[in-house]
């Protein structure tokens, strides 16, 4: 997942007796560290119990029980203004003038939360988390916040964990919308994770993690994306590609833990849910496939969407592949909101 560049500013509201309107207030933003679990553990599914599990989130607007949950992707945080500003904002899909947004990094992250090497050793290495445990987790935050029923939204990583959700937490789920995600991983997505992971142990200490960026960052653009926007040279004799490549993967290096990327690309390509467990989700979903997505093509997201019985199935028509969500999302934010205000 790459960060879009700013957005520019929304065009000034004006009266219907064409004078400008006052500017909307900002909405409250906070962001803290919970501690959870303190006296009665989580148990894990590998069977480790844990306790004092911290997790790190942003919240935008007025606290109240009903909330927009964001989930976010692989290499995500929990400050959705940085990194999904076409969707936060007044009249956008996440207005913290009419919601209570909330977002956290997940367990296993490494923004603020807990992540694998807080976490006790199981055999030696990293405990095995899934995103069932990363869902219970999430679940004991909101009530923390005193949230009681959620709106889920998440894209790649967090559109999976979004189906974790809908599968561990029915009955806090009103609605969810899945963007650019499968129910479960392929082939094809796991052999990508494996590759990356394998890159990171051949060469530990950032040169690997390096390297696994580098394939993830082809997998999150398309052939038609690169040929518009990484074609010819930057510097005399290296191709734009190279470039780009090698500055995507340093930039992850200064900001990232290749424990915590092996620990939930992992947990990724563990999460199967079988056709019977989604036929039974019953809460209204929106799956949205992005037509040159070549991580998780569209075919397969509204494949896994006609699985559910309130499944709604939605294409974004962008040659950016995968990160279009992020880059290109064109009219992705009018058909969220008007899903989520359904």
């Amino acid at each position: 997942m790459t960060r879009p560049a700013p957005t520019r500013p929304a065009p000034p509201v004006t009266t219907p007796e064409g004078g400008r309107a006052p500017e909307p207030q900002p909405a409250p933003v906070t962001t803290g560290t919970a501690t959870l679990f303190r006296t009665t553990p989580l148990l894990l599914d590998c069977g480790q119990p844990v306790n004092d599990i911290r997790l790190r989130y942003h919240t935008y607007g007025t606290p109240r029980p009903e909330a927009t949950l964001v989930l976010h992707a692989l290499t995500g945080t929990s400050a959705v203004h940085d990194w999904w500003p076409d969707f936060l904002g007044p009249g956008r899909p996440l207005d913290p003038q009419e919601q209570y947004v909330v977002c956290a990094n997940v367990l296993g992250g490494c923004a603020g939360s807990t992540g694998p090497a807080d976490l006790p050793r199981v055999n030696g290495g990293d405990p095995p988390l899934t995103l069932r445990d990363l869902a219970r987790a999430g679940r004991a935050l909101l009530e923390h916040l005193g949230v009681q029923r959620v709106r889920v939204i998440g894209a790649s990583m967090g559109g999976m964990l979004a189906y974790a959700w809908l599968l561990e937490c029915p009955d806090l789920v009103d609605r969810a919308v899945i963007i650019g995600a499968p129910a479960r991983h392929s082939p094809w997505a796991v052999g990508l994770n494996t590759a990356q992971r394998g890159a990171i142990r051949a060469a530990p200490g950032g040169e690997g993690l390096k390297v696994a960026r580098m394939i993830a960052m082809l997998s999150y653009r398309s052939p038609e994306s690169l040929d518009a926007t990484q074609a010819g040279q930057r510097v005399p004799g290296v191709p734009a590609i190279t470039s780009y490549l090698h500055y995507q993967g340093e930039k992850l290096h200064a900001r990232f833990c290749e424990r915590t990327y092996c620990t939930l690309t992992q947990a990724m390509d563990a999460f199967q849910p079988t056709d019977a467990e989604l036929r039974c989700i019953q809460a209204p979903v929106l799956a949205v496939g992005i037509r040159s997505d070549q991580l998780y093509p569209a075919a397969e997201v509204q494949g896994h969407a006609r699985r559910l019985p309130q499944g709604t199935y939605w294409e974004l028509d962008s040659p950016h592949g995968h990160d279009a969500f992020l880059m290109d999302a064109q009219d992705l934010p009018g058909q969220v909101r008007a899903f989520l205000n359904a």
